[in-house]
């Protein structure tokens, strides 16, 4: 697979902006009430089907975001990192494993994946603390220190959550980092290969969709992120697209992947 960083957002073949040029009906807003009434109740679904056996192991964190060495002022300095909206550990696991010298916090929206992440045989109180927690109504103060993290990583996560609520989510995580420190970001950008895949009549809103399980995704623009965190207050430090292609080669097929890979600080 290639992959390059930039501003320039993905271009659609023709093909493709027909497609999402005619598909402008939207979910009725009685279904789309429900669906975020029963959020949280479809992603505990959703792990209770796929158990910790969906998402890979992400080994990928440490190399795309070497702040978590960086934000080091010497090599074996103790991090706190707080993984918000954490699944069943894929991220938080591999990054305990590879550094010795980290204390996480975790917490995720479904009480069956924090089930999950304190069965997992890394699970150590001594090195995390996991928590239920709704990022748009629950204060994260109740588990956390004021000012106290280091390095929050949100990675997709506020792509599930519904567009007038994510400016939440980043007031709440605002309110236990370090000022000076990073939240690293990495979520699904416009026009990604899973964005096109949508059938007809799961459109909730503008790049706002609902997959047949009923949970939902957002692909986000690059202004449109930025935005977002600068309400909250904070600096932008980087913000691209990430567009890689992965290929399949048993059924020659191309896929496009559009992510945004982000970085803002709290001042």
């Amino acid at each position: 697979a290639f992959q390059k960083k930039g501003h320039s957002a993905r271009i659609l073949s023709p093909e493709e902006a027909e497609r999402l040029e005619k598909d402008q009906v939207l979910v009725s807003e009685f279904k789309q009430l429900k669906l975020e009434k029963e959020a949280q109740k479809n992603w505990d679904l959703f792990y209770k089907r796929n158990s910790t056996n969906f998402f890979k192991d992400r080994h990928w964190t440490t190399r795309e975001f070497q702040e978590l060495k960086a934000c080091r002022e010497f090599a074996d300095q103790k991090l706190t990192i707080l993984e918000a909206g954490c699944g069943v550990g894929n991220c938080l696991f591999p990054l305990l494993e590879e550094d010795l010298n980290i204390f996480a916090y975790a917490c995720d929206f479904s009480p069956r994946a924090v089930e999950y992440v304190k069965k997992n045989a890394l699970y150590s109180t001594e090195r995390c603390k996991v928590f239920q927690c709704d990022l748009t109504k629950d204060d994260l103060l109740e588990n956390i220190p004021a000012d106290s993290v280091d390095v929050v990583t949100l990675i997709f996560v506020l792509s599930a959550v519904h567009p007038d609520k994510m400016h939440l989510v980043l007031k709440n995580i605002y309110k236990v980092l370090k000022p000076g420190k990073c939240v690293l970001f990495r979520d699904y950008g416009l026009y990604d290969h899973a964005m096109l895949r949508f059938k007809s009549g799961s459109k909730l809103g503008e790049n706002f969709y609902v997959r047949q399980d009923g949970t939902r995704s957002y692909f986000f623009t690059e202004e449109f992120l930025s935005q977002l965190f600068k309400a909250e207050g904070y600096e932008q430090v980087v913000n691209e697209y990430v567009q890689r292609e992965t290929v399949n080669r048993k059924e020659d097929l191309r896929v496009p992947r559009v992510f945004l890979q982000s970085k803002f600080q709290k001042p």
